[in-house]
């Protein structure tokens, strides 16, 4: 190779190098949000996973590749302390040099009340605190069935099926936010499941301590000791588009020279959430009326979404198991309301749904919030949505 060749060569992987380093280190705590984050990075760069997608982000040990990635993170997203209060102590020790955003803080997104009853009253979800947006809460919804109640009362923290094991979440499934549960491709996959199975790795290579004490002392199952709100709230549509905006800025601030792609890509997520909210509700609309019951109560930001309300939930905490008295609550209403469909989740005990269906004509399906079942990155948040939705149509 000549000398001028070789020159021109040492320039090109220089400048390939260079921009390679200018792209920000991100790291995003679950796989919906790691999807949404991936969906604004799309032919720019890749963001980090800290909480597998099989593994419950209420109580997780971090791997050292995991807390690797906090450690070297310019940028960190994450739902917050009321979803994960062990991750609290852990970001602010790992990535105390990071920009960090916490989703459940962003204004201009709704936050609803947890759920004190395991049976829940239809369209009841009075006073949605909207605490950041009233004005998004209807935006979006291609559906006539529920604009005008789809926020109004909502106190917003949606949280779709989250299987978080610790959370005792009373959400308002009806709420689900008119958040677009958009085309944007099924890619986005959120189905991830917030599956209890990372818990068995969740402490086999932990050198660190950073996170093993916090990882169950924080929840307060039945009294929702961490915080006021459902954290589900990734399971609404319209607060995902709120966050995509979100996630552009902080980038773009973070790296201007690459914020056209950045904003450019945030508006195509949302145009695809736009097409997956009016797939979503055609699918929907053919079981309106159905009812079913759901394994625990993580759903009320769907729910709200599409004005699709639960009827009540095997289990309102993410991890206790529920009495004999209210899987016996349970049981009669699915046989005095004539319950069309019970739904699992894969972190959860088959057994005590089998009980429940006991005696009744109900059927069941299952469905996963964190969308453990899909590849991580843009394509995996559609897909949860989606996956939500096709299982309660086969269901009902």
């Amino acid at each position: 190779m000549s000398r001028l060749s070789l020159s021109v060569a040492a320039v090109l992987l220089s400048s390939t190098t260079l921009a390679s380093a200018d792209v920000p280190n991100v790291a995003a705590d679950i796989a919906p949000i790691h999807s949404l984050v991936a969906r604004v990075m799309d032919g720019v760069g890749t963001p980090n996973l800290v909480i597998p997608a099989g593994a419950s982000p209420h109580s997780y040990n971090l791997r050292p590749s995991e807390a690797s990635a906090l450690q070297e993170a310019d940028l960190v997203f994450w739902m917050g302390e009321d979803l994960s209060p062990w991750l609290k102590d852990t970001v602010e020790t790992l990535a105390s040099g990071a920009v960090v955003t916490e989703l459940l803080e962003v204004d201009g997104i709704e936050l609803l009340d947890f759920r004190e009853n395991a049976l829940f009253e239809a369209h009841s979800h009075g006073d949605h605190e909207h605490g950041h947006g009233e004005e998004h809460a209807h935006d979006d919804h291609d559906h006539d069935h529920g604009e005008e109640h789809a926020h109004d009362d909502h106190d917003h923290d949606h949280g779709e099926e989250h299987a978080h094991d610790d959370h005792d979440h009373d959400h308002g499934e009806e709420h689900a936010h008119d958040d677009h549960d958009h085309d944007h491709g099924e890619e986005h996959a959120h189905d991830d499941h917030d599956h209890d199975h990372g818990e068995e790795h969740a402490h086999d290579d932990h050198d660190h301590d950073h996170g093993e004490e916090h990882a169950h002392d924080d929840h307060d199952h039945d009294g929702h000791a961490h915080g006021e709100h459902d954290p589900h709230a990734w399971l609404s549509p319209q607060n995902a588009a709120t966050w995509l905006n979100v996630i552009a800025a902080q980038l773009s601030a973070t790296d201007p020279d690459n914020a056209g792609a950045y904003f450019a890509n945030a508006a195509a997520g949302i145009e695809e959430l736009e097409a997956l909210n009016a797939e979503v509700s055609d699918m929907l609309d053919p079981v309106r009326g159905g009812s079913f019951i759901v394994f625990h109560d993580a759903y009320q930001y769907f729910e709200v979404a599409y004005d699709f309300p639960a009827s009540g939930a095997i289990s309102l905490g993410d991890a206790a198991d529920p009495s004999p008295a209210r899987i016996a609550e349970i049981q009669a209403r699915i046989r005095d309301e004539s319950v069309d469909c019970v739904l699992s989740e894969p972190q959860y005990n088959p057994g005590l749904v089998a009980t429940v269906l006991d005696g009744t004509d109900a059927t069941t399906g299952v469905i996963d919030p964190l969308g453990s079942a899909f590849e991580p990155g843009a394509g995996l948040y559609p897909k949860v949505i989606r996956g939500i939705a096709r299982t309660l149509s086969e269901c009902l």
